[in-house]
């Protein structure tokens, strides 16, 4: 048979079928599309698709269960896949230099911190990253004193061995927000551009403490020089 005949079947046999038939076919054909698609926008939008094939079949047919259950998973995998394109949208506007992440909160959970309370020690296992809301904090080994809207922790996801490099330490009660590293290497299998954002923000923070270090060795050696010149007088 050649293409052109079997095409021409097809087409009979879709013919021949009724209307919630052919919508149920249409429906198996999306569901299998959708299964083999690679990432996560384009099958979020074939599954659109299927539940809105199904809950016209099952519309047509009377078929309760079908028109329930597409009936809530249409509007939840509309909602995900709004999610989704915001994401990549302000991906690309982090490309552009814009290293805000406020467009990453819906993804973490809230969590209240009390003072004295250290969130990781240095050379404990990474499992998340922390982004403060309010309070105060102390990365110890570097002395440094972090604010509301900072993120910390972020560095442990890069680390060959995913080890802490500074503990983190309460100074005074507040909340933060909270992201598993399982959960942000979802994010970035599901949207590859997510990993340029996330290498553009820890390679800032890590400029960020090198500037700092040098700054902080600038200043011991000029403290250091007098008091030499003084030794060898």
């Amino acid at each position: 048979m050649s293409d052109a005949s079997l095409w021409a079947y097809l087409l009979d046999a879709l013919a021949r079928l009724g209307w919630p038939e052919t919508i149920s076919t249409i429906g198996v054909v999306l569901t299998i599309a959708a299964s083999s698609m690679r990432t996560m926008i384009p099958l979020r939008g074939l599954a659109m698709a299927t539940n809105a094939a199904f809950l016209a079949h099952g519309l047509l047919v009377g078929l309760v269960p079908t028109i329930v259950i597409n009936g809530i998973l249409l509007p939840l995998n509309a909602w995900r896949l709004v999610q989704m394109l915001v994401l990549v949208r302000k991906v690309r506007r982090a490309a552009r230099c814009d290293l805000s992440i406020d467009w990453l909160k819906p993804f973490m959970s809230p969590r209240s911190v009390g003072e004295g309370e250290v969130l990781f020690r240095r050379g404990e296992e990474a499992e998340c990253l922390y982004y403060t809301l309010s309070g105060r904090f102390l990365l110890r080994e570097s002395a440094r004193e972090v604010g509301p809207h900072e993120l910390v922790g972020e560095i442990g996801f890069l680390t060959p061995d995913r080890s802490r490099t500074q503990s983190l330490e309460c100074l005074e009660a507040g909340a933060v927000l909270v992201m598993s590293y399982d959960d942000l290497a979802q994010l970035y299998h599901q949207n590859p551009s997510f990993g340029f954002y996330f290498l553009s923000l820890t390679s800032g923070r890590l400029l960020q403490n090198l500037r700092a270090q040098e700054d902080e060795l600038i200043r011991l050696r000029a403290m250091v020089g007098p008091v030499g010149e003084r030794a060898a007088a």
